[in-house]
C-alpha cells in the first residue's frame, strides 16, 4: 500500500471515530434529557402530593355542633352525661371507642336520634368512650387511646362537637391519623381557648382515666366490642338497633316501664 493511501485510510478511520463519537455524545445527551425530565416529573408528583395532603388536613376543620340536644355534663369517672334536668330514667350508656369503623356508622344513622331522643326529655344517655383497642398494632392502638384521651380533656359542654368530629375523620383503619396537632386544632375550631387543653392532649394527661374506663368497660361490665349499648343495665345486641327507629321504640318501650 503507497504512501498516499495509508494516509487516506487514516483519516477514513479518524472520521469514523469522529462520527461514532459524536453518536456517543448524542445519545448521552439525550439520556441526560430524559433522565432530567424524569425526575422533574418525580418531583412535581411529590410536591403535588405533599400540597394535597396539607391541604386535606387543612380542610379538616371542626365545627359546633348545633343539632337537637340535652345539657352535657362529666362524671367524676370521665363519663358524659347528657339529659334534660330532672330525667333519670329509661338510661342509654353507649359503650365507644372513637377509631371503630362500626361505632361511626352507629352514629351516622343512630346518633342525631339518640341527641333528640335526649332533648325531648325521654331518655339519660352516658357517653363512656374507651380504649378498646389497647391490644391492636399501631397506629390502630394509637389512634384509639389519642382519640379517647382527647376526648376526656375536652369541656362537658364541647363534648358533642368533638365527639361528632372524632367520627367525622375517623382515620381508616390501619392508617394514620389523629396527630395530636389534628386533636388540638379541632378543639380550638370549636371554641376551646383554654391552654391547659393543648397541654392535656399533647401530655396525654387523661391516661389513668382512659385505663380506668377502660377496665370499668372490658372488666366490670364485660364489653366485648363496640358499640356496646345498655338499656336500663339491660345490653342490646347492637345490630338490631343500627336505625333511628329501632332505638326510638326501644327507648320508647323502657320508658313506659319506668313509669309504671
Amino acid at each position: 500500500m503507497s504512501k498516499a493511501a495509508r494516509e487516506r485510510s487514516a483519516r477514513e478511520r479518524l472520521a469514523e471515530e469522529r462520527r461514532r463519537q459524536a453518536a456517543r455524545d448524542k445519545q448521552r445527551k439525550l439520556l441526560a434529557i430524559v433522565i432530567g425530565a424524569v425526575v422533574a416529573v418525580a418531583a412535581v408528583v411529590v410536591v403535588t402530593v405533599i400540597v394535597m395532603d396539607r391541604q386535606g388536613k387543612s380542610n379538616q376543620k371542626a365545627s359546633a355542633y348545633t343539632g337537637p340536644q340535652a345539657p352535657t355534663s362529666r362524671q367524676a369517672d370521665g363519663s358524659i352525661v347528657m339529659a334534660k334536668a330532672g330525667v333519670t330514667a329509661p338510661t342509654l350508656e353507649v359503650f365507644e371507642d372513637f377509631q371503630c369503623p362500626v361505632c361511626k356508622q352507629f352514629e351516622d344513622s343512630t346518633g342525631k336520634t339518640v341527641k333528640q331522643l335526649a332533648s325531648e326529655g325521654k331518655v339519660k344517655v352516658v357517653y363512656r368512650p374507651f380504649h378498646l383497642f389497647g391490644q391492636q398494632p399501631d397506629p390502630v392502638k394509637r389512634n384509639s387511646f389519642a382519640s379517647a384521651n382527647a376526648a376526656l380533656c375536652v369541656p362537658a359542654d364541647k363534648w358533642l362537637s368533638y365527639h361528632d368530629t372524632l367520627y367525622k375523620y375517623q382515620p381508616e383503619e390501619g392508617t394514620k391519623g389523629f396527630a395530636n396537632k389534628e386533636l388540638v386544632n379541632w378543639g380550638k375550631d370549636i371554641g376551646i381557648t383554654d391552654p391547659g387543653f393543648d397541654k392535656c392532649v399533647n401530655d396525654q394527661q387523661k391516661k389513668d382515666q382512659v385505663n380506668s374506663m377502660t377496665s370499668y368497660a372490658l372488666d366490670t361490665k364485660k364489653v366485648t366490642g363496640t358499640p356496646t349499648l345498655f338499656l336500663n343495665d339491660q345490653k342490646l345486641d347492637t345490630k338490631d338497633y343500627d336505625s333511628g327507629d329501632a332505638i326510638t321504640k326501644a327507648i320508647e318501650a323502657a320508658g313506659k316501664k319506668t313509669t309504671k
